[in-house]
């Protein structure tokens, strides 16, 4: 007897769940997790940490580091250049901690993006992406997922989490990802990360080193993306 008003029930909830998972949806829900996640860096303002006492007194020790860690992979989720990061990072802790702090959030941070642009904007974007050079730079992503990575990490041309965002939309998986952000990021993370410890001496060997090293890469970034742009180009050209 009530068999003929229960199917009606689940044919509604049954349309609403696949509303609410749709790839519409879900993207939909990304860009509202993005804009609350950005709205509260701005509340927040990160960068604040580079300045004296901007980072809690009562926390220290390797939880700091620790916390730092977690918070630079959230902070670069939302898009927080990582460049104020690691100097923030290296004038908080030091060289060593600094750097392992640093390394560890790009990595979380790059986890992250990567799952949720996946999860949550893959579906719904990835229809959309067409045209032979599009197809040519999916293809370089998918085959060699882990070199493709760690040349964009060792030469920073493409913003870090627009090339989170944009690696979770192809077919590369997560280990070759994770692991070519992981060595790919140690040299100019590095560099920043002493030029946040030496920036009270502005005139130190390391500091110069570290300016230095990093007025080169981004340089050799720029020619490096100038000439993967036009390599793409001509692999796509039938």
């Amino acid at each position: 007897m009530l068999e003929p008003a229960v199917r009606p029930q689940a044919g509604v909830a049954l349309r609403c769940s696949r509303l609410l998972l749709s790839p519409w949806s879900r993207l939909s829900l990304l860009v509202g997790l993005l804009a609350v996640a950005g709205a509260v860096v701005v509340a927040y303002e990160p960068h604040r940490l580079l300045a004296d006492g901007g980072w809690p007194p009562q926390v220290g020790g390797a939880g700091a580091v620790v916390l730092f860690g977690l918070a630079y992979g959230v902070c670069t989720a939302a898009f927080v250049p990582r460049p104020v990061l690691n100097l923030a990072s290296g004038a908080l802790f030091g060289t060593q901690a600094g750097l392992a702090a640093a390394v560890a959030g790009t990595v979380v941070g790059a986890g992250v993006a990567f799952a949720l642009g996946r999860a949550l904007g893959r579906d719904a974007l990835r229809p959309l992406l067409r045209g032979r050079w599009v197809e040519a730079a999916d293809g370089q992503l998918s085959r060699h997922g882990f070199r493709s990575t760690l040349a964009i990490r060792l030469f920073p041309g493409v913003p870090f989490a627009a090339a989170n965002y944009g690696a979770a939309l192809s077919r590369m998986r997560y280990a070759p990802f994770l692991l070519g952000t992981a060595l790919g990021c140690v040299p100019n993370t590095a560099a920043y990360v002493v030029a946040g410890s030496e920036a009270a001496s502005p005139t130190s060997p390391a500091f110069l080193v570290s300016a230095a090293f990093i007025a080169v890469s981004v340089t050799a970034g720029a020619a490096v993306a100038w000439r993967k742009r036009h390599r793409l180009r001509a692999t796509a050209t039938p």
